[in-house]
């Protein structure tokens, strides 16, 4: 079989992220896939890297470029100017992961209570049964029934939160931007070893060795994962709620964020 030629995109994402890369062609079945993302996370653990599978994805690149412009300007972007963004982000002084959740909490009842909607009933809702996930989504195309062309990316991060420092996916519409995003990542993987792993320009995957179990943490954790992403529950569950995905969380390995 010949080796996979990667796409004119993927070498310029590649360029971006100046690190290790691999990348993977489309493909009808994700195991090979998986299995080089899960022996690429063990080597991590030792060898000092954190690795996250990047979506070969045009929007995502445009995100890439524009959050590390200086005033837009992605003509004159060098790598030298990448590398001082990334530096920069680095070294700033370490937000407090819960204090954003908290306040994306209050913001969410705030707006529920505008909209007429009762948060209780229509936001929190009943207990109800999650379907676990304990395998990557957001690299499959739904359209084609293959995977995307993904770049398995080896960061040299030295915190799996300091990814989004090479990632800075976010900073539109409702999804976080880059210092909210590191903040999260930090309080989750501290408190339930959540790690970055899976990357398009409107997805987020993150792993866990075991899942949280607790239904109790669980439902916390829920409501914040609702707070920072509100599709995960709006569109991404069927008759979704809070409680229900709470269900998910405890008994799930992977966790999937979605901003529409």
């Amino acid at each position: 079989m010949k080796p996979y030629k990667p796409s004119e995109l993927a070498v310029q994402m590649m360029d971006y992220l100046d690190c290790p890369c691999e990348v993977f062609g489309p493909m009808d079945d994700d195991d090979a896939l998986w299995a080089a993302y899960q022996n690429a996370y063990e080597q991590g653990k030792t060898m000092g890297f954190v690795p996250v599978l990047v979506k070969v994805d045009d929007t995502l690149m445009e995100c890439l470029l524009m959050n590390a412009a200086k005033d837009d300007d992605t003509d004159q972007l060098e790598l030298q100017d990448i590398w001082n963004y990334r530096h920069g982000l680095l070294e700033q002084e370490k937000e407090i992961g819960v204090r954003y959740l908290d306040q994306w909490i209050q913001e969410r009842r705030q707006e529920a209570e505008e909209d007429g909607i009762d948060w209780q009933q229509e936001i929190m809702g009943a207990r109800g049964q999650g379907e676990a996930c304990d395998r990557f989504l957001s690299y499959w195309n739904y359209q084609t029934e293959e995977t995307d062309e993904m770049i398995l990316a080896r960061l040299p991060a030295k915190h799996p939160w300091e990814v989004f420092a090479w990632l800075p996916m976010g900073n539109w519409n409702e999804c976080p931007n880059t210092p909210e995003l590191m903040a999260v990542a930090r309080y989750w993987y501290e408190n339930h070893g959540a790690v970055p792993a899976c990357v398009s320009h409107d997805e987020l995957e993150f792993i866990l060795e075991a899942p949280v179990g607790d239904y109790e943490a669980a439902g916390r954790l829920a409501l914040e994962q609702y707070a920072f992403c509100p599709d995960r529950v709006e569109q991404c569950e069927e008759d979704g709620s809070v409680e229900k995905l709470a269900d998910t969380l405890a008994r799930s390995t992977v966790w999937y964020f979605w901003w529409d």
